[in-house]
């Protein structure tokens, strides 16, 4: 996704090392490329043209000095260990280099066929996808489901920070079910109406029912597109995808600041955080914070890391 403005000196930075990464990997920029920036400019992906034809390069920085390489390594070991039968970009070959402070990661991809939904993760226009676009979607969260991994998206104890902050104290942060998930299955990472799942960086364990939640969270602003997902991703209806839910409303309320997101949105997010308190009795009502709490201190819980998708 294009997100927003990327300060000057981080786009200047980012070009450059997307010019190194092209040299690496015998790749030429398309004349006209329009740059999908990543979350506060950590990764940068543009159209390229190899001897094997049209391609996407992605670019990625990380700090040197930290050591969770959870997010830098996720499309490397999505590579191996999603199945084949999840749709996705294939991997054509990657570069890694240092710079102090930071390392870079060159990946190389085949091109997209078919457009993402939107151009960012909220969906704001009507979603029209045929019918075998939602079957490809169960049977692809499905697979990815029963993927084995130590790898996580969301922690534990990332929940008992966030979700008190804007749910309530007494909200059960508790996770019952983990299963893998994509971590970040919104509309800017779903391409239509031949299903592609793009951006596989933060894939992990998460609680049950995640990528349903984050992508029903997104839908706010479109009931009927809202609908649809609740049909056709049943297990939003039960225990464990409304808390899932719960999960994918703190952390956007969290990051609102982070994200134009505007505040129809926001609002919308909260009203749907109120119906899932009266799904989920045994919590108490949310006291909505007036303000937003101040971030976690330097180095905090979970650095939510949100990325460029081809």
């Amino acid at each position: 996704m294009n997100g927003h403005a990327v300060p000057g000196l981080i786009a200047e930075r980012m070009r450059a090392a997307h010019a190194h990464g092209r040299r690496a990997l015998h790749a030429a920029l398309e004349p006209d490329a329009v740059p999908a920036w990543g979350w506060r400019g950590r990764t940068l992906g543009l159209p390229v043209t190899t001897a094997a034809g049209a391609s996407w390069l992605r670019l990625a920085c990380h700090p040197l000095d930290q050591a969770d390489l959870t997010f830098f390594n996720g499309n490397l070991d999505a590579e191996t260990a999603i199945p084949p039968s999840v749709p996705r970009l294939r991997l054509l070959g990657w570069h890694d280099w240092a710079e102090a402070p930071f390392r870079y990661r060159a990946e190389l991809y085949e091109r997209a066929a078919s457009r993402p939904i939107a151009d960012n993760p909220v969906l704001r226009d009507a979603l029209d996808v045929p019918s075998s676009w939602w079957n490809d979607v169960r049977a692809a969260l499905a697979a990815v489901e029963q993927v084995p991994t130590r790898r996580f998206t969301v922690h534990q104890h990332w929940l008992g920070y966030i979700m008190p902050r804007h749910l309530g104290a007494g909200v059960d942060t508790r996770v019952s079910a983990w299963s893998t998930a994509h971590g970040d299955f919104h509309f800017a990472n779903v391409c239509g109406p031949q299903l592609l799942i793009l951006d596989w960086e933060g894939w992990g364990l998460a609680p049950v029912g995640y990528d349903a939640a984050v992508l029903h969270t997104n839908s706010l602003l479109q009931p009927s597109a809202a609908a649809s997902i609740r049909r056709s991703l049943p297990v939003l209806d039960t225990p464990e995808g409304r808390f899932a839910e719960l999960v994918a409303v703190s952390e956007l309320l969290h990051n609102n600041g982070g994200h134009d997101v505007g505040n129809e949105f926001v609002g919308a997010v909260h009203a749907r955080a109120k119906q899932l308190y009266t799904a989920t009795p045994c919590q108490r009502p949310p006291a909505w914070p007036s303000r937003r709490p101040r971030p976690p201190p330097e180095g905090g819980l979970r650095q939510d890391l949100r990325s460029s998708s081809p």
